[in-house]
């Protein structure tokens, strides 16, 4: 049976936080109707989960087989890696203006653009490496409007573990978390190479010792879509 295929389209919103135009990549199921509501999934490196990840392809075949609930995938593609680490880094100089546009602006858009459920619980947020870091750092900043983050391979940093050990509205948030056991020397976008796996490992601990609702697993394979794109079948599944 052909499975019906769901609509990528482009979006263009202003935002004030950055000072500048932001490219929304906006799945909507085959299915879609105004009259049903919908839960969201906001991916940061947007190209990198529908082409590499095959998100699109994913959650047409999941909602057409009624696994998962109605939603809306929307991705925020980077410019280019400089940009990328500008805003995804912890480091970077446009980390918190990008992590208020995520919570003050691009909520209050979608909500506005498509009929959401209006609420946290019904958020998600997803990333990889670095944009798994963000894409953490914005839910334990706002809990109350993104209330779950799927993380694949996060960079840890001191910063991030203070976060999460400050965090305190635990009821609020589930986290799903996966890293690759041979994630030892990662080459990094600034030329370096870092050791990924025992800050995660770190990070995981501090999330185990909260009430957070959490799944937290280490993959065979190291730091690439190889492993990233398989995995997303059950994350979705988890989370949607």
């Amino acid at each position: 049976m052909r499975i019906p295929k769901g609509t990528i389209k482009e979006i263009t919103m202003k935002s004030v936080e950055l000072g500048e135009e932001i490219l929304l990549l906006v799945y909507l199921p085959a299915n879609f109707s105004p009259l049903f509501k919908y839960s969201l999934l906001i991916a940061q490196d947007g190209h990198d989960y529908f082409k590499l990840g095959r998100l699109g392809q994913l959650a047409d075949e999941y909602l057409f087989k009624r696994e998962i609930e109605n939603l809306i995938i929307v991705g925020l593609p980077y410019k280019d890696v400089v940009d990328r680490r500008r805003k995804y880094n912890p480091a970077g100089e446009q980390n918190p203006a990008y992590i208020r546009f995520l919570a003050h602006e691009l909520a209050a858009f979608l909500d506005n653009e498509f009929p959401t459920y209006n609420m946290g619980s019904t958020r998600a947020l997803i990333g990889d490496s670095l944009g798994a870091t963000v894409s953490l750092m914005t839910a334990l900043n706002y809990p109350h409007t993104f209330g779950k983050v799927i993380l694949q391979s996060p960079f840890v940093d001191e910063q991030v573990l203070g976060l999460v050990e400050n965090f305190t509205e635990t009821e609020l948030l589930e986290i799903y978390h996966i890293v690759g056991n041979q994630e030892t020397e990662v080459q990094m976008t600034n030329g370096k190479t870092s050791n990924f796996l025992t800050p995660n490992r770190k990070l995981s601990s501090i999330i185990k010792n909260k009430s957070i609702t959490y799944f937290y697993e280490e993959f065979d394979g190291n730091h690439t879509w190889t492993y990233w794109q398989p995995d997303l079948k059950r994350a979705l599944k988890m989370m949607f």
